[in-house]
């Protein structure tokens, strides 16, 4: 099966639970992702992303200062970021519940 459009489907929600966890900047989400085993997110993804969540108003956003190069943009979850966490948390929840159960079903008649 094709990981990279199962990603597509679910980053918004992989990004909101990275940022719940802690603030990031860009690279830092894309990285954390990965270690939790996306490895297959692209970076402009993620990015994009980041950006279309601050836009919609489900994360709020400020600049640090870096000595080793230019600022960073860090993305932190707000309210509303979190309301829609919670939500899409319990609708993939549901979904993935009612796919295991017809998987379990389809391998029992094998």
């Amino acid at each position: 099966m094709e990981t990279t459009q199962l990603v597509k489907g679910v980053l918004d929600l992989a990004v909101l639970a990275v940022v719940a966890e802690e603030d990031g900047y860009g690279y830092d989400v894309v990285r954390r992702l990965r270690a939790a085993g996306l490895d297959e997110v692209g970076d402009a993804s993620v990015y994009g992303t980041l950006r279309r969540l601050y836009n919609a108003g489900a994360l709020t956003s400020y600049v640090v200062p870096s000595e080793e190069g230019p600022h960073r943009k860090y993305y932190g979850i707000n309210k509303q970021g979190n309301d829609t966490l919670v939500r899409e948390a319990k609708t993939w929840r549901s979904f993935a519940s009612t796919l295991e159960d017809l998987l379990m079903t389809a391998e029992g008649k094998t």
